[in-house]
């Protein structure tokens, strides 16, 4: 059962989008090498927000999650990608239905 999430809004810089959306793509293979991470969504909400949801069955696989690849792939195109720094909120899971 998870027990701990990540919810990541992200905002692009005019004009980038669809690098924006590229990013979050290629994000995808790095999460799926995560035994800890339980599940990652890379969204768009709208014409140039997007955002980033992850769960974890515990602490450890979101520390984990938060010192790997993907968060330090985020961190070094943000400048470049995002009008904002990257805000990571951090969440308890009341209630969830997974495969």
């Amino acid at each position: 059962m998870v027990k701990f999430a990540l919810w990541v809004p992200l905002h692009a810089k005019p004009g980038k989008e669809k690098e924006v959306e590229a990013f979050l793509l290629g994000g995808l293979p790095l999460v799926q090498a995560e035994t800890g991470t339980t599940a990652w969504f890379a969204l768009k909400l709208g014409p140039s927000t997007y955002g980033i949801f992850d769960a974890f069955a515990d602490e450890a696989g979101c520390d984990a999650h938060l010192s790997g690849k993907v968060a330090e792939a985020l961190m070094a195109k943000a400048p470049d990608l995002f009008a904002d720094p990257p805000s990571i909120n951090k969440l308890d899971v009341l209630a969830a239905k997974l495969p």
